[in-house]
C-alpha cells in the first residue's frame, strides 16, 4: 500500500483508440454493436446451457465458463472504450484503474485455461471414448474449472500487486484505452525492472503451458487412428 500512497497521481486520462473526429462517431457505432452482439451471443449460450438439461454434458459445461469469461473480459473494458468516443476527458480513477486491470488479467488468464480444459475434454472424449465419462467426471471437470480460476486469480493479483508498488508522480495520461500494463509502465517515475521481470515469467508461464498442452492434445488426434504401429 505505500506505493499508492506515495503516489500523487489520483487519477488517469485514457486517450482510447483514436483521437480524429471524423473517426469518433463510426467507431463508436462499430465497437457498440460488437460489444452487444457480444454479450447477447455469450448470454444466450449461458442461458441455453443452463435451462437445458441435455446440455449439463462436460463440454457444455466448460462451454459455459468461456461464455462466462469472454462476457466478463469484454465487459472489463468495452464500456469505458466505448465512452472515449462520446466524451471529451475518459477518466479514470487510480483505485479504478487498478480493479480494472485486475480483472482484465483475471479474465483473459481465466480464458487460456478454459480453453486448455476444453482442449482435454475433447482428447478423452477422441482418444478414451469408452472411458469418458468416467475420466470426465463432474468432479475433474470442477476441479479443473478451479484450477483454471486459481491461475488466473494467481495472475492476476501478481500483475496488479506490482503496479501497485510502482510510483506515479507526473503524467498521468494512458495512451490506451484501457488500463493495461506496458502503458501503466511508461507514467512510471520509479524503476520498472522487478515489473517487467514478473511479466516475463507470469505471462510466459499462462501462455507457454496452456498453448503447450493443446498442441499436445490436438497432436494425439491423427495419432490415434494411425493404422501402423512403429517398433
Amino acid at each position: 500500500m505505500a506505493p499508492e500512497n506515495s503516489s500523487s497521481v489520483t487519477e488517469f486520462f485514457l486517450v482510447g483508440l483514436t483521437e480524429e473526429p471524423d473517426l469518433q462517431c463510426p467507431l463508436f457505432i462499430l465497437f457498440l454493436v460488437m460489444y452487444v452482439i457480444t454479450v447477447l451471443g455469450n448470454l444466450g449460450l449461458i442461458i441455453l446451457i443452463a435451462l437445458n438439461s441435455h446440455l449439463h454434458t462436460p463440454m457444455y459445461y466448460f462451454l459455459f465458463n468461456l461464455s462466462f469469461v469472454d462476457l466478463c473480459y469484454s465487459s472489463t473494458f468495452s464500456p469505458k472504450m466505448l465512452m472515449s468516443f462520446i466524451s471529451e476527458k475518459n477518466i479514470i480513477s487510480y483505485s479504478g484503474c487498478m480493479t480494472q486491470l485486475f480483472f482484465f488479467s483475471f479474465f483473459s488468464i481465466s480464458e487460456c485455461y478454459v480453453l486448455t480444459s476444453m482442449a482435454y475434454d475433447r482428447y478423452v472424449a477422441i482418444c478414451k471414448p469408452l472411458l469418458y465419462n468416467i475420466i470426465m467426471s463432474p468432479n475433474v471437470c470442477l476441479n479443473l474449472m478451479l484450477g483454471s480460476y486459481l491461475m488466473a486469480f494467481s495472475g492476476a493479483m501478481a500483475h496488479t500487486g506490482c503496479i501497485l508498488r510502482l510510483i506515479f508522480c507526473g503524467a498521468n495520461t494512458i495512451n490506451h484505452y484501457f488500463c493495461d500494463i506496458l502503458p501503466l509502465f511508461q507514467l512510471s517515475c520509479t524503476s520498472t525492472y522487478i515489473n517487467e521481470l514478473e511479466v516475463f515469467v507470469v505471462m510466459g508461464i499462462n501462455i507457454i503451458v496452456p498453448s503447450i498442452t493443446i498442441f499436445i492434445s490436438y497432436l494425439f488426434h491423427p495419432l490415434q487412428y494411425f493404422p501402423y504401429k512403429l517398433h
